[in-house]
């Protein structure tokens, strides 16, 4: 492609076409590109179910990914010999009352000493802790939600399994709202610092696995302390609501970071063209012939470029028929303001 810019010219390249190409100017305006990053999908709670007491598993009330209510009964671990000891300190307490009350009443009529009513007291204290003890055991056989949300995976435990104490059952996520997680470096931590210093929080959208955008706007709330020595980085956290429960503890996607872009020059895409890695424009003098020009650009937006260098509002550039002509051709033109070729660019890959 490098004879679109050498200076050799054949006889005809002067010749105005039949043709007529499609121009238009650059436009100077305030716009906002995204900086995507890689994140990972949290749950704002996430937590391990384990049995806490050991013995043979008895019922399983809940299925693998149902949504739970915060005290519903998912778990039950045989109780039988827990409900017996409940028993019997509720007989021991029951004992140690009548004890008490009986000492108590002598006590009152001076036929036992102060001592003798403490000694009973105590005696009846610790009855009453010793059951409260084992009513607190046999409430460990029940493993009950203790928030809102999402049952896990079972791990590998059925009816009829014997459990030892402390192993796990499943897994249980609150997934009405999600922290997303994301790695900044640190040039664009100082200007989203900067920026912050003037504006509200940042909000954020979020580009999933399947490559569509979430319906939910992301805040950033947190960042992390300290940056990263070894990448450079530093860690955002931004929370999503999640009234659907459609993202899930564990998934992957991109987070959309937008970047107010203040007075910029923007050219469709299309009107560019590359030779050796540079990148150019036909640029229309005023005797209507084109000339390719280097140009730099400083981001990219959708069916956009934002022009750093070799541009003005003041240039023509031709936007169609790149390929169908030459350098210091002269053409036909119709001139379109940047504005209508965009809404057209947006219908079509709307379609």
């Amino acid at each position: 492609m490098y004879f679109l810019l050498s200076g050799c010219h054949r006889q005809d390249e002067n010749h105005i076409t039949d043709s007529k190409y499609v121009v238009t100017s650059p436009v100077k305006t305030d716009t906002t590109i995204y900086r995507e990053y890689v994140c990972q999908i949290h749950s704002i709670q996430h937590i391990e179910l384990r049995a806490l007491e050991k013995g043979y598993l008895q019922n399983i009330y809940v299925d693998e990914g149902q949504l739970v209510k915060k005290g519903q009964m998912l778990f039950q671990i045989m109780p039988v010999i827990y409900r017996a000891e409940v028993q019997r300190a509720q007989a021991e307490a029951d004992f140690a009352a009548i004890e008490y009350n009986n000492t108590k009443a002598l006590a009152d009529s001076h036929v036992v000493s102060p001592n003798e009513l403490a000694l009973a007291k105590a005696k009846f204290e610790k009855a009453k802790s010793e059951l409260a003890l084992a009513k607190a055991h046999l409430s460990f056989t029940e493993i009950r939600a203790p928030f809102d949300g999402l049952v896990g995976s079972f791990n590998d435990v059925r009816i009829g399994s014997l459990l030892d104490e402390g192993e796990l059952l499943t897994t249980l996520s609150d997934n009405s709202k999600m922290w997303v997680y994301f790695n900044v470096p640190e040039a664009e931590y100082l200007n989203y610092a900067l920026q912050k210093r003037h504006n509200n929080p940042l909000k954020v959208k979020l580009l999933m696995a399947n490559n569509q955008l979430y319906d939910e706007e992301g805040v950033i709330e947190t960042i992390e302390s300290d940056f990263n020595n070894e990448t450079g980085n530093i860690a955002f956290r931004a929370t999503f609501q999640n009234p659907n429960r459609i993202l899930r503890h564990g998934q992957t996607g991109n987070i959309l970071m937008p970047v107010p872009l203040k007075n910029v020059l923007l050219i469709p895409q299309k009107a560019t063209f590359e030779v050796l890695d540079k990148t150019y424009v036909y640029v229309i003098d005023n005797d209507n012939q084109i000339e390719a020009r280097e140009i730099k650009i400083g981001a990219e937006l959708p069916h956009l470029f934002v022009v750093s260098e070799g541009l003005s509002e003041k240039d023509k550039i031709l936007v169609e028929g790149l390929r169908k002509v030459k350098n210091k051709q002269k053409i036909r033109y119709e001139f379109e303001p940047l504005t209508k070729i965009i809404s057209e660019l947006q219908s079509i890959h709307a379609e």
